[in-house]
This record gives C-alpha cells, sequence and structure tokens, in this order.
C-alpha cells in the first residue's frame, strides 16, 4: 500500500486535448489584452467557508501582553456559506460578498451586483470556470426577461478548461482572502462573515494590488507542448 506521504497532489492537465488547449488560449489572449476602462476583464471564483461556533461556557479569552489569544478546539457546526470573489487584474479592484447558498440564481444575483461596479462599461468580459452555475440562463432564472436579458448583452463570459484553474486569477485573490480574513477565525453566522468580508474588500481596494500576468500563448505552446494535438 502506498504510503499518503508519497503522494503529491497536482492539477494534471489532459494529453492531447484541443478542447482544453482552445479554451486556455482563449484565456491567456484575454489577459494579454491592455486595459480598457469600456470593457474591463474580471475573474471571478466562489470559495465554500464553514460557519462555527465557539461551545458554551468555553468562550476564547482575550490575547494580552503575554499570550496570544486562546481558543478551544471544539466548535459548534453552523452551517455553510459561500464566498463570491470578483477580481479586475489590470486595477486591482475586487468585490467580494458572503451568500448562504452558491445556486444559478445567487452567482447571477452576484454578477448583477458587480456590473453596478461597472457601470461605466459597455462590455464586461467575465473568467469563469466551468461549473454549471455559471451560465447565461442562470439570469433568466433570477430576473426578468428584459434585464436577463441585458445583463446577457453586458457580459461575456470565458470558461477556463476543465482542469485549468490554474488560469482563474481570482483564485490567486481568494488565496489572499483566505489567508488575510479567513484564517485562524470563527464566524457564527453569516452576518458576522459578510461583515468581516466586506471590511477586508474595503481595505483591500484602498491598497489595490494589481496583477502582472506573464504567461503567454509562446509559452504555452513551449512548456505545455503535450497538450497540444499533434498535426501530421
Amino acid at each position: 500500500m502506498t504510503s499518503k506521504r508519497n503522494v503529491k497532489y497536482w492539477v494534471i492537465p489532459p494529453k492531447s486535448d484541443a478542447t482544453f488547449v482552445a479554451a486556455m488560449e482563449q484565456t491567456i489572449e484575454t489577459y494579454q489584452r491592455p486595459y480598457d476602462p469600456e470593457t474591463p476583464v474580471v475573474c471571478m471564483d466562489e470559495q465554500p467557508v464553514t460557519l462555527r461556533a465557539d461551545v458554551a461556557g468555553r468562550e476564547s479569552i482575550r490575547e494580552t501582553a503575554t499570550h496570544s489569544k486562546r481558543v478551544d478546539y471544539e466548535y459548534v457546526r453552523k452551517g455553510t456559506a459561500s464566498v463570491f470573489m470578483f477580481v479586475e487584474p489590470l486595477t486591482g479592484f475586487c468585490y467580494v460578498n458572503a451568500r448562504e447558498r452558491r445556486t444559478k440564481i445567487d452567482w447571477a444575483l452576484e454578477v448583477a451586483a458587480l456590473a453596478k461596479q461597472f457601470s461605466h462599461a459597455k462590455k464586461i468580459i467575465l473568467v469563469c470556470d466551468n461549473l454549471n452555475t455559471h451560465t447565461y440562463g442562470a439570469f433568466y432564472e433570477a430576473f426578468l426577461p428584459e434585464e436577463a436579458a441585458r445583463l446577457c448583452n453586458l457580459i461575456e463570459i470565458r470558461h477556463t478548461p476543465v482542469h485549468g484553474s490554474w488560469l482563474n486569477i481570482a483564485e490567486c485573490e481568494l488565496s489572499v482572502f483566505s489567508r488575510q480574513c479567513l484564517k485562524g477565525r470563527r464566524f457564527p453566522m453569516i452576518e458576522v462573515l459578510r461583515s468581516e468580508t466586506h471590511a477586508w474588500n474595503e481595505a483591500r481596494n484602498k491598497r489595490r494590488s494589481p496583477v502582472d500576468w506573464q504567461f503567454t500563448t509562446d509559452d504555452a505552446r513551449i512548456k505545455l507542448k503535450s497538450i497540444y494535438p499533434q498535426i501530421e
């Protein structure tokens, strides 16, 4: 039996997969576009969060000058929530919110909220993964036909390939969010999670950390040569 210590988990792309290549190159090309405020490129991703509360009678001990805050290792599960992350790589602007669920309607509502942040835009290119909730049909489940059609015309969805989540810059921003806002903390209810999420979002936008994407299609054709179908 193989020891777990000898196993490492990687996102291993398929070999000779034209569908993967097409979606990958389309995503990379999107990142190589110059900044255009009328056609912003925005990446989005989601992350589940488990809501936890301290066990009654075992409240945490506040931090002092001599020791760190102490929290009992036991907790009470209070359900789950989902964090929706949107980030514009070239400006560093991000929009993040917590919801109770991650259904098609939740996604559509969050995309509509994002669109309000870019009221000047004629088209928003939205890079996201291939979840079955990330579809134009979701707008019609959440809104009346007129508004759904408006969002369909405004939002241009670019799906990253299956097993290609590393191409989604929003994953990097979620990692920063997790370390800075979630790590080592318990959120007993979604209202608390949402409040802390909004506070982090405001502070993050004040600092603005743009992303300088370096991986080009030429790099992909060399370093990921095995993915490309061989033409004889």
